[in-house]
């Protein structure tokens, strides 16, 4: 890194408290819940933000909280998800957003496991949901809070944000990872400071951006890429909370004036096939984001031809978020996710141990050095997991790739998803990419599926496009002429849709339990 992080540091002030300081009327965010409308459903100003997130902050503290508790956040897609995200980082607690769409045995499991001190929710849940002593925040108890914190007030003088120091936890995250249980990812206040390389090795944003993420406001990819990195530049974030069609994005991209888009690939994707969108038909915007999961392989030349518009990738995870991709001074190759952003030091590892990095062109784990300020803090309570992740200087979080002698660096997948082929460690990615590139195929997916007792093969799951006559002979036939036979998947199922999260991502996990089209 170019720049060391401050000790003092306070996460949300680095993203709202500065701009509230510098700009304090210019809009910070435009909420949307049609695609076609002429005003959008709230507009917050900065100094909005900062007076709403402060009042919050302090009606956490005069409710007793204490530095370093976990406020869960399960509010769903509303703008309050953000807010109180934000404030119990500005007051020194410990955010933790949870998805609306857990069950309640889910749910259970992690404020159990996050020792959660209270939990936001948008709606009354069930006693045995909520563990003993846990607190529970209902919408009529936020806006007593609001104002109850605002009568407290001297003269409109709000408490300021918490003396936090750079090291000092910010939010707690959990994701599935390889373990049967979600892990907690936790992070301190400098991971924002952490997202700076992303500003222009991804992004290339300026203060005159207008930044709409298609993600909900409970997803750390919308709260970390739609709102945390706009703010931190003074740009003006969009989220929209309607219907989520994709044949209404371009609609929305032109009537909101974005001029940068993020979304999944499988949303880029989809818009391409739904809504066919032209050059003239997304207003200002400038060019494409895309993380989550790995693209189709022609899906930015695709993306390209029909709008005019680049389209940048970047690969990341919990523990850091984005650290490799394009960008306007970083164009994009065929094959290659991108290059490590400015500033961070990244290395392929050998596979089987080592923390000496790999000549150019081996292939290995993709490794960061653990001095990177966007580094995680560790997995909430699992030390063992630390340990595992650890390799000399460098973190390792399982990923694997090449990198070329320019820089570039090409991604195979991760290690815990790579499929046994007759002992051979293969890649579905490797696989998936071949078969899209088929014609009648909309979409590929691989996944171990068991045949027989004890007897597993590489299965490839497809959906064809409208009209398609694919047969399973067709797809073994059109593997067999571009792949290892090793490489080949052995069973093919056509589905009628690939299993995905809400946010668009696919559920690898799930491919096995699909039930097969007659």
């Amino acid at each position: 890194m170019t720049d060391a992080v401050p000790h003092a540091f306070n996460m949300a002030h680095y993203c709202i408290g500065r701009a509230a300081a510098a700009t304090p009327e210019k809009t910070a965010l435009l909420v949307y819940d049609t695609p076609g409308a002429s005003q959008p459903v709230e507009q917050w100003r900065f100094i909005d933000l900062e007076n709403t997130v402060l009042r919050f902050a302090a009606g956490l503290r005069e409710r007793g909280l204490k530095p370093g508790d976990r406020v869960a956040i399960h509010l769903g897609n509303h703008s309050a998800s953000a807010l109180l995200f934000f404030a119990a980082i500005a007051g020194g607690f410990v955010a933790l957003p949870v998805s609306d769409q857990l069950t309640l045995p889910e749910l259970r499991t992690l404020l159990d496991d996050s020792g959660a001190a209270v939990i936001a929710t948008s709606q009354p849940l069930a006693n045995d949901a909520v563990p003993t002593g846990v607190r529970v925040l209902l919408p009529q108890d936020l806006d007593a809070m609001f104002q109850d914190s605002t009568a407290s007030t001297d003269c409109g003088t709000l408490p300021g944000y918490a003396e936090t120091s750079a090291n000092d936890p910010a939010f707690l995250i959990y994701t599935s990872g390889t373990t049967a249980k979600p892990k907690g990812v936790l992070h301190a206040h400098r991971s924002a400071w952490g997202r700076r390389p992303m500003y222009q090795g991804w992004y290339g944003i300026t203060p005159d951006d207008r930044v709409l993420h298609a993600g909900s406001f409970n997803w750390t990819y919308t709260l970390g890429a739609g709102l945390t990195d706009p703010w931190a530049n003074g740009a003006t974030a969009i989220v929209y909370t309607g219907a989520k069609k994709p044949e209404l994005w371009p609609q929305l991209i032109a009537a909101t004036g974005a001029t940068i888009f993020a979304a999944v690939p499988g949303i880029f994707r989809q818009i391409l096939k739904y809504a066919a969108p032209g050059a003239d038909d997304l207003g200002r915007l400038r060019h494409g984001l895309m993380a989550g999961e790995t693209p189709p392989p022609d899906l930015i030349t695709a993306w390209t031809a029909a709008t005019g518009r680049p389209l940048y990738e970047a690969l990341g995870m919990s523990e850091i978020s984005t650290y490799i991709s394009t960008g306007p001074s970083v164009p994009p190759r065929a094959g290659p996710v991108g290059k490590a952003q400015a500033g961070r030091r990244i290395a392929i590892l050998a596979l089987e141990g080592g923390d000496d990095p790999l000549p150019a062109g081996h292939e290995g784990l993709i490794a960061v050095h653990r001095s990177d300020p966007g580094l995680m803090l560790g997995y909430w309570n699992r030390p063992a997991e630390d340990a595992v992740v650890l390799r000399g200087p460098w973190f390792i979080g399982g990923d694997i790739g090449r990198m070329d002698d320019d820089g570039y660096i090409t991604h195979f997948g991760r290690a815990n998803e790579l499929l046994n082929a007759g002992g051979y460690r293969v890649s579905p990615l490797e696989i998936e990419a071949v078969l899209a590139t088929m014609a009648g195929v909309a979409e590929a997916a691989c996944a171990e599926v068991e045949v027989a007792p004890g007897v597993r093969v590489i299965g490839a799951f497809i959906v064809t496009t409208p009209g398609a006559r694919i047969e399973a002979a067709m797809v073994t036939a059109f593997a067999a002429e571009r792949l290892a036979a090793y490489k080949c998947p052995r069973e093919i199922a056509f589905v009628a849709q690939l299993p995905r999260t809400a946010n668009g991502k696919i559920q690898r996990s799930a491919l096995a339990k699909l039930v097969p089209i007659a």
